[in-house]
C-alpha cells in the first residue's frame, strides 16, 4: 500500500480531470455518454480518496501528520521550482468529503437536467470542477494550490454562466469572476511575498518547508515597514484571497447571484467546492496565521479572520429574513455559515471549523438538492410566496428538506449541524480576544433557526397560494436517491462530533480520540448546550408565530413586510450592497477610467503626437543633409573618379608600338635632362 500511495492520491484529481478532457471532445450530440463517464470518474476518485483516508487513521501524530511527494516542475537558474501533493489528515478528510459528495451531486444532475441539449458539456464542466478542488485540497505547494485555485474560479464561471443566452446567468458569471479576482490578487501578492522571504512554496519539506518550524520563525523575526511580522502580513492578503472565494463581507456580492446556475451547480459550489476552498486555504495557512503571537495574544491575522467571519455571519442571516427565492435563501444561509466557519478558525478552533464544514457540505447539498426537487416538481417556480401545502404533494422532498433545515437551523442533539455549531460557539466564547465575535455568532445562530422556519412554513405548510404552481409532483428516484444519502450523511456525522466522543477534532490534531460522556455534563459544556436549545427554540417559535398562516392569496405582503415595509425593502435590496457598490465603487472605478481616458486624449496622445511631428520633421532634416550634402559630395567625389578614369581609359590603345613609342621619347627626354645638368 505504501508504494501505490503516491499513485492513488494522484488519482484523485487526475480521474475527474481526465473525465473532463474527454468530454470536452464529445459533441453534444453524445451528450448521454457523459453521465456514466462523469459519475464513474469521480466514484473511483471517491475510492482512491476513501483508501488514502484510510492511511491516516490510527497511529500517533508523526505516523499520519505530513507525507509530501515533491517533485521538481522546471529549473530557472540553478534553482528548482518544486509542486507536490500532500498527505495529511485535513487534506484527506477534505478529499473524502468533496468526493463523496460531488459523486452523490452527480448522481443527481441525471434527471435534474435530463432535458438539457448541452447536457454531456454540463457533465464535462462539473468534472473539471471537482478535479480542481481535488487539486486544491491535496496540494503540497502554495503555488499550485493557487493554479488549482484558478481552475476552480474558472470552472465556477463556466458552470455560472451555464445558460449563457440568459442575460442574468451571463452577468452573474461575469460578476463572480470579477469579484473573486479581487481577492486573487491579494492571494499572489501573499504568495510572492513568502516566497521572497521564504525561498520556497512547499508546505512541507523535510525540515525546510514553508509550513514548518525554521521557516515559520524566520517568517515571524522578519518586520514590515509598520512594525508587522511579514508571516502575518502575508496572512493577511491571505486572507483577503479567502473572502473572495468564501463570500466574506465586502467580497460576498457574487454568491447570491450565483444561483443563476442551475440547481446541480449551486449545491457543489455552497458545499463541497468553491466556497470551501476559502476556508480550506485559511485551515491549511493556520501555522503560519498563528505564528509569532504569545500563548495570551491573539495573532493579527487570525484577529482579522474572526471578526471577518462574526460580521459576515450576522450580516448574511439578517439578509436572508427578507429574501423571497429559495435558492437565493440557502445562498445568503451558505455565507452566514461560512462565516461561523471563519469565526471557528479565527478564534483557534480549527477542529470544530472544519467539522462544521464538513458537516455543512452534506446538509448543505442537501437542502439545495431538496430545493432544486421543488423546484423540479414545481416546474420551474422559485418564489417561495407562490408555493405552500406541497408537503402533501411532495413528501419525500419534504422529509429530506427538514433533515437539512432541522440541520442548519441547530435542532438538538440527533443533527450534526447542531454539534458543530456548538462547537463554533465553544471556540468563539473561549477566545481571549473578547466576546465581539461569540455575540455575533449567537445572533446570527438565532436568525438561521428564524428564517429558516420561515422558509419550511412558506414551502411545504398551509395551502396552496393562488396565483401559484398548478399540479406540483415528487421527483424522480435519480433526484430523491442523493437526497436520501445525504440526509443519512447529516444525521451520521454526529457519531464522529460530539463532546463525547470528538473523533474529527482529535483525528485533525493527530492524536486518538477518547470516549468521555461525562464531557456532556460539564459545565462549559452544559451551557452552551442549552444556550443552543434557548436559540433554536426561540428561533423557532418566533419565525412560527410571525409566518404561520391559512391565506392563499401569494400576492398578500409578508408580515415583516406589513409591519416595517421600509426594513423588508433593505432586506430585499440585501441592506444595498450592490447598489453602493455600483453607485460607489463601480462610479469610482468609471471616474477612474474616465480620467485616464480623458489624460490619455487630452496629454499623452498630443505629446504622442508632437513627439511623431518632431520625429517626422527630424526625419525631413536628416533627410535633406543627407540629400544636399552628403549624396551630392559623395556624388560628386563619385563623378570626378568616373571622369578620370574614363580619361585614362580613353588613352589606352592597347598598341605595343605606341607604348614603346612612349618609352622612347620618355628615355629620350630623361638622357637629355641628365646631360643637361651634368654640364
Amino acid at each position: 500500500m505504501a508504494d501505490a500511495l503516491p499513485i492513488l492520491l494522484w488519482l484523485v484529481p487526475l480521474l475527474p480531470f481526465a473525465a473532463a478532457g474527454i468530454l470536452a471532445f464529445l459533441p453534444d450530440a453524445a451528450g448521454r455518454r457523459a453521465a456514466p463517464l462523469a459519475i464513474g470518474a469521480i466514484a473511483a476518485s471517491c475510492v482512491c480518496a476513501f483508501l488514502v483516508f484510510g492511511t491516516t487513521l490510527g497511529g500517533g501524530h508523526e505516523a499520519v501528520a505530513h507525507r509530501a511527494f515533491n517533485f521538481p516542475w522546471f529549473t530557472f537558474g540553478e534553482v528548482p521550482l518544486q509542486l507536490g501533493l500532500l498527505l495529511d489528515p485535513l487534506g484527506a478528510a477534505m478529499a473524502a468529503m468533496v468526493t463523496f459528495v460531488s459523486a452523490w451531486i452527480f448522481v443527481y444532475s441525471i434527471g435534474y437536467m435530463e432535458t438539457d441539449r448541452r447536457f454531456g458539456r454540463f457533465f464535462g464542466f462539473l468534472s473539471l470542477f471537482a478535479g480542481a478542488m481535488l487539486l486544491l485540497v491535496l496540494s503540497n505547494s502554495l503555488l499550485l494550490l493557487f493554479i488549482a485555485w484558478e481552475l476552480v474560479g474558472l470552472a465556477s464561471y463556466l458552470l455560472i454562466g451555464f445558460y449563457f443566452d440568459k442575460p442574468a446567468a451571463a452577468a452573474a458569471a461575469q460578476k463572480a469572476f470579477i469579484t473573486t479576482r479581487i481577492g486573487d490578487l491579494a492571494f499572489l501578492l501573499g504568495m510572492l511575498w513568502l516566497y521572497s522571504d521564504a525561498g520556497t512554496l512547499l508546505f512541507y519539506d523535510n525540515g525546510a518547508g514553508l509550513l514548518e518550524s525554521d521557516a515559520l520563525a524566520s517568517l515571524a523575526g522578519i518586520t514590515t515597514g509598520g512594525g508587522l511580522a511579514v508571516s502575518a502580513a502575508a496572512s493577511l492578503l491571505l486572507l483577503v484571497g479567502a473572502m473572495g472565494k468564501s463570500g466574506q463581507v465586502p467580497l460576498h456580492v457574487w454568491l447570491p447571484d450565483a444561483m443563476e446556475g442551475p440547481t446541480p451547480v449551486s449545491a457543489l459550489i455552497h458545499a463541497a467546492t468553491m466556497v470551501a476552498a476559502g476556508v480550506f486555504l485559511v485551515a491549511r495557512m493556520h501555522p503560519l496565521f498563528s505564528v509569532g503571537a504569545a500563548p495570551d495574544e491573539v495573532a493579527p491575522a487570525l484577529a482579522a479572520t474572526a471578526w471577518v467571519g462574526a460580521a459576515t455571519a450576522l450580516f448574511a442571516a439578517i439578509v436572508a429574513v427578507g429574501q423571497n427565492d429559495i435558492k437565493r435563501i440557502l445562498a445568503y444561509s451558505t455565507i452566514s455559515q461560512l462565516g461561523f466557519m471563519m469565526v471557528a478558525l479565527g478564534t483557534g478552533g480549527m477542529g470544530a471549523g472544519m467539522f462544521h464544514l464538513i458537516a455543512h457540505a452534506f446538509f448543505k447539498a442537501l437542502l439545495f438538492l431538496s430545493a432544486g426537487s421543488v423546484i423540479h416538481g414545481c416546474r420551474g417556480e422559485q418564489d417561495i410566496r407562490r408555493m405552500g401545502g406541497l408537503v402533501k404533494e411532495m413528501p419525500w422532498t419534504f422529509l429530506t428538506y427538514a433533515t437539512g433545515m432541522m440541520a442548519l437551523a441547530g435542532f438538538p442533539f440527533v443533527f450534526s449541524g447542531f454539534w458543530s455549531k456548538e462547537a463554533v460557539l465553544h471556540s468563539a466564547e473561549q477566545w481571549p480576544g473578547g466576546h465581539g465575535p461569540f455575540l455575533l455568532a449567537v445572533a446570527a445562530a438565532l436568525l438561521t433557526a428564524f428564517y429558516m422556519t420561515r422558509q419550511a412554513l412558506l414551502v411545504f405548510f398551509g395551502r396552496a397560494r393562488k396565483p401559484g404552481v398548478l399540479h406540483p409532483h415528487e421527483s424522480p428516484a435519480s433526484m430523491l436517491t442523493p437526497m436520501f444519502v445525504l440526509a443519512a450523511g447529516t444525521i451520521l456525522l454526529v457519531v464522529v462530533g460530539t463532546p463525547a466522543w470528538p473523533w474529527l477534532e482529535s483525528y485533525l490534531a493527530g492524536h486518538p480520540a477518547s470516549l468521555d460522556f461525562g464531557a456532556l455534563i460539564r459545565p462549559e459544556s452544559l451551557k452552551l448546550i442549552a444556550l443552543s436549545l434557548a436559540l433554536v427554540t426561540t428561533g423557532v417559535g418566533l419565525g412560527w408565530k410571525v409566518f404561520q398562516r391559512e391565506d392563499s392569496d401569494s400576492t398578500l405582503p409578508d408580515p415583516i413586510e406589513h409591519r416595517t415595509p421600509g426594513l423588508w425593502k433593505a432586506l430585499g435590496a440585501a441592506l444595498y450592497f450592490d447598489a453602493f457598490n455600483n453607485a460607489v465603487v463601480i462610479r469610482l472605478c468609471a471616474l477612474c477610467g474616465a480620467l485616464a481616458a480623458a489624460l490619455e486624449r487630452f496629454f499623452f496622445l498630443p505629446l504622442l503626437a508632437l513627439g511623431e511631428s518632431l520625429g517626422a520633421a527630424f526625419a525631413r532634416i536628416t533627410g535633406e543633409a543627407d540629400h544636399r550634402a552628403l549624396n551630392r559630395g559623395f556624388n560628386g567625389v563619385c563623378d570626378a573618379l568616373r571622369s578620370g578614369a574614363s580619361a585614362t581609359s580613353r588613352r589606352q590603345s592597347g598598341r605595343p608600338q605606341t607604348y614603346l613609342r612612349a618609352i622612347g621619347i620618355g628615355m629620350a627626354a630623361l638622357v637629355f635632362l641628365y646631360l643637361w645638368i651634368s654640364w
